[in-house]
């Protein structure tokens, strides 16, 4: 994102927590329907979470690909139209929960359909094998590993590849792969079928966003989930032992928040294969993401300038080291492969000068957090961040109330010792039931060039509505769904208005 670009405001929304009676949100009607509402409101930036296939745990930033789209984001209805899918067997679709996504719920039985659609595909829509085929040959990177790798994934229950496959496939020993691939041809194409249903109805979702001025914020996990597509097809990129196993892990070490350090467990690069390759793998990453959405959050874009490298097998994260990046090194191959281009740098947690040079040097945008203006220190007394307080905040940033991984704004509130609720009442000069909209009109207000709010936030839901408590894996997480009925005129008009004023409309 250029620092010259004109003010604009947003709403964090993922696509899977829309309205839907196939209980996901997906790219049907409804996705169409909220950009119309975005739209009437003046929103101009809609951010999404990452787009992979999620496996256990159902987060978005752990999918099996770095590539491949959701398949559980397609829509049937718009299947049916297609005549991929009747309407009786919609109609026969169990009833699902209207506030949450039951993950196992959904899986099985929009799957099936989903299977179904493609088995269709694969049999009548002989006008559209031209275009099929030219998605296979240009996707042809990603998709012939993950459509391969997601037939081992059923064959093998869901058992990780490095772990419990067989020591052929595991290895990617060619003749053993072919043969496998030979005798589940229909699977594996069943598969890239999936991907361009996915491709196809998000291009078309993209094109109507933008008909109503409307961008689109991707987010790119900085690492990949180990039991994923990207690290059994490219082994080489990250570290390993001499037996070919993850000989360390990513986190981050002990501070205030946790006297035993985070650990995350994703496998790390190793970067000097990938300087040496020229970041082919990241070019090509960075190549399919810019494709679906129009700018980039890059998570823990700390990573990119030092990442903080942990012995596999180790229980908590106290025993790591921080390891150096090239990152301008980094950022001068992306240059020279897409010109200027759209990123925000999540720069949140531990970051130092060297952090802060990578990111204003390629003119990358930062992420202020207003919650993060009230906090307390270990020992519970009072740690107030003025660099988190709006009145500090420079232009070249991108402002949030909060972010998926915080509590909603009144929940936040909400859970406040009295003697900190006092402070952040006498911050924003209004009364507690004003507390969320005070809150959005002074982030709107900002010189930050860029504000979004998360939906939670501008429905002025509670703790209830939280998308995701980090390092706990739970049903809740990942699940929140809400209701276009509560989308109103009357809070339209209301953000039309707080837009106009701070010089925010599209």
């Amino acid at each position: 994102m250029d620092s010259k670009t004109t003010r604009n405001a947003g709403i964090l929304l993922h696509i899977t927590s829309l309205p839907s009676r196939y209980g996901i949100g997906d790219l049907g009607q409804e996705a169409y329907e909220m950009a119309d509402w975005m739209h009437k409101a003046k929103i101009g930036l809609w951010q999404i979470l990452p787009l992979g296939p999620t496996g256990f745990g159902n987060s978005p930033y752990a999918p099996r690909s770095s590539f491949a789209g959701n398949e559980l984001m397609i829509s049937l209805d718009r299947l049916q139209e297609e005549q991929l899918l009747l309407e009786a067997e919609l109609r026969d679709y169990p009833d699902c929960p209207e506030d949450k996504v039951d993950f196992p719920l959904v899986q099985e039985h929009k799957m099936n359909m989903l299977k179904l659609a493609a088995k269709r595909f694969r049999e009548k829509k002989l006008h559209e094998k031209s275009a099929f085929l030219a998605f296979c040959k240009e996707q042809a990177f990603w998709l012939d590993d993950y459509a391969l790798f997601m037939v081992f994934y059923e064959q093998y229950q869901d058992a990780r590849w490095f772990s419990h496959w067989p020591k052929a496939y595991a290895k990617r020993d060619t003749v053993a792969l072919q043969s496998f691939s030979k005798e589940h041809e229909q699977d594996i194409l069943q598969w890239k079928i999936l991907q361009y249903l996915f491709t196809d109805q998000w291009n078309a979702f993209k094109s109507h966003v933008h008909s109503k001025h409307i961008q689109l914020i991707g987010d790119v996990p900085i690492f990949v989930a180990s039991d994923s597509a990207d690290t059994w097809s490219n082994l080489s990129l990250f570290k390993t032992d001499a037996q070919g196993k993850f000989c360390a892990v990513s986190g981050v070490p002990p501070d205030f928040f946790s006297a035993t350090g985070q650990l995350w467990g994703n496998p790390v690069y190793d970067w000097s294969v990938l300087q040496e390759t020229g970041y082919g793998w990241w070019m090509k990453r960075l190549e399919r993401q810019f494709s679906l959405t129009d700018i980039l959050r890059i998570d823990h874009f700390r990573g990119f300038d030092a990442y903080y490298e942990i012995p596999a097998g180790e229980r908590t994260a106290e025993k790591g080291q921080w390891v150096d990046v090239d990152g301008k090194d980094f950022f001068r191959a992306v240059r020279a492969h897409f010109g200027t281009v759209p990123i925000i740098a999540e720069d949140l947690g531990i970051v130092t000068e060297s952090v802060e040079e990578l990111r204003d040097s390629n003119a990358f945008p930062g992420m202020k957090i207003f919650q993060f203006g009230f906090t307390r220190d270990a020992q519970g007394n009072p740690n107030y961040r003025d660099d988190f307080l709006p009145h500090n905040w420079g232009e070249n940033y991108v402002a949030y109330t909060g972010t998926h991984d915080n509590n909603t704004t009144l929940g936040w509130f909400d859970a406040l010792k009295e003697e900190d609720k006092q402070i952040v009442l006498s911050y924003l000069d209004c009364s507690e039931e004003d507390v969320v909209w005070e809150m959005i009109r002074m982030l709107l207000l900002s010189h930050a060039r860029y504000a979004i709010i998360p939906m939670q936030d501008v429905l002025k839901k509670g703790e209830r509505a939280r998308m995701n408590y980090p390092s706990t894996c739970n049903d809740v997480n990942w699940s929140w769904r809400f209701s276009l009925s509560e989308c109103t005129d009357e809070i339209a008009n209301t953000l039309a208005h707080l837009l106009t004023i701070s010089s925010r409309t599209t």
